[in-house]
């Protein structure tokens, strides 16, 4: 069975459309593949009507279904979290509520996951038809999580995904607060897979992934996933540093010459300098034992065994 995750919020414009498309998704699924769908809803707090309106529509709709009901807005992240964790199939798919991405894709997520080739898929962004500042502003926040977090991801980035239960369960393991999805997919590895598609214009309401989400995100991701905040810092300080001794031989050379006439201006400029750039490195220095810290907080599993083998190549195992 196929479990299509859909997060949901502010989204009740899209509901009826979206419900007809994901029909014709669940009907392709059994006559192509013999695969049934499951689709869990997961409402997260949104101020709308859109858990009233799937209530009403979802038991007459063909095929099976869950709806789930934040307590109150969470984000679209955890969202995802609890239904992966609710969904019931053998392979899992997580689209967007607002039709942007084509729901047909989650059909190529289980085309690719079937063959047994992959154990996760992403959604690879060939072209967008946003507003141009939406374009721009999305094609520098992920050339900059490209750059700074994650460098094999996709160049124009990754909302949506599919994957086996494997993949899933040990997606749901990790479960610290303020970080990246994305950046879970690809830290975990697997054997990954991609699909192209083109991100459609959007019908109804606004988009809630405003520019402060999205920087909140990037910091998030950084602060989770790399600490190049605390090496620039170590960087910077070692310069600084390296940097006063240079300038204190200059200083020093210009009091011997009698260039420097105001008293006490070299040891001042010398003490400040120095002990500035120390400081930088020390900051660096510390930064780093507790980044090692914090990483050690977060519980991640340190190894992940996709499958245990026999000398005869019979997988005897899956991981749980």
């Amino acid at each position: 069975m196929l479990s299509v995750v859909i997060p949901v919020y502010r989204n009740e414009g899209s509901i009826p459309d979206l419900i007809a498309a994901l029909s014709e998704v669940a009907l392709k699924a059994q006559q192509d593949y013999g695969c049934p769908v499951e689709v869990v809803f997961v409402v997260d707090g949104s101020p709308d009507n859109c858990h009233t309106l799937l209530a009403e529509h979802l038991p007459k709709a063909p095929f099976a279904s869950q709806l789930l009901l934040h307590s109150r807005n969470f984000g679209s992240f955890a969202a995802i979290r609890s239904g992966l964790a609710a969904a019931q199939g053998e392979f899992f798919a997580v689209i967007a509520a607002d039709l942007q991405e084509p729901p047909e894709l989650t059909l190529q997520f289980l085309e690719k996951l079937k063959t047994g080739d992959y154990d996760v898929v992403v959604g690879c962004r060939e072209n967008r038809q946003d507003p141009l500042l939406s374009r721009a502003s999305s094609n520098l926040f992920w050339k900059l999580y490209k750059r700074f977090v994650i460098r094999d991801i996709p160049e124009k980035g990754v909302d949506v995904f599919g994957c086996d239960r494997p993949f899933r369960d040990q997606l749901l393991q990790l479960s610290e607060a303020n970080s990246s999805l994305v950046g879970q997919i690809f830290w975990l590895g697997f054997r990954r897979g991609e699909v192209t598609y083109e991100r459609r214009e959007r019908q109804h309401g606004k988009s809630a992934w405003t520019l402060k989400k999205k920087i909140n995100y990037l910091l998030d991701s950084i602060f989770s996933f790399t600490d190049l905040p605390v090496k620039l810092l170590t960087l910077f300080g070692a310069i600084g540093v390296f940097g006063s001794l240079l300038l204190a031989l200059f200083i020093v050379l210009a009091k011997a010459f009698g260039s420097i006439t105001v008293p006490g201006y070299t040891a001042t400029v010398l003490t400040v300098i120095f002990f500035g750039g120390l400081n930088s490195l020390g900051i660096g220095i510390v930064g780093t034992y507790a980044w090692r810290a914090f990483e050690n907080t977060k519980s991640r599993p340190l190894s992940i065994v996709m499958a245990t083998r026999s000398f005869d190549g019979q997988v005897l195992k899956e991981p749980a």
